[in-house]
């Protein structure tokens, strides 16, 4: 039983869905969205204020402007795709805080929450009270 609740544990830790970043938002945490995709997809759509470092360019000279103390939340477009995970694992191995948005982009709109880019959409005002 021990082992499995350190299993739930540790995904809390180390992942966030759309519900708890869009609180972590609104109340002004101090989270750094970070859009892990290529820079087309990041200017077609994408989570508001995320800034866009794809994986692939994830360095100490691309993050070195970054703050450290605060926690990095890495996207994707959602479970079809692991650049949220391969951008987690990079902000980890340079010594930030990170979590992985679970469901990236596509749950995000599934939740009813606002995108910016060239296809933003607004919120549906419906969303996961999880």
């Amino acid at each position: 039983m021990n082992e499995q609740i350190k299993h739930y544990e540790d995904k809390l830790k180390y992942e966030m869905d759309s519900w708890d970043l869009s609180v972590a938002l609104k109340n002004n945490e101090n989270v750094i969205v970070i859009d892990a995709r290529a820079s087309n997809a990041y200017k077609y759509e994408r989570v508001p204020n995320a800034i866009n470092i794809p994986h692939k360019t994830m360095n100490i000279d691309t993050t070195k402007d970054l703050d450290k103390d605060a926690v990095y939340i890495s996207y994707c477009d959602g479970i079809g795709c692991n650049a949220s995970t391969k951008g987690a694992l990079n902000m980890a191995k340079l010594g930030f805080q990170v979590k992985e948005l679970i469901g990236g982009l596509d749950w995000w709109i599934r939740d009813g929450h606002e995108t910016h880019g060239e296809n933003a959409r607004k919120s549906t005002g419906v969303s996961c009270a999880c």
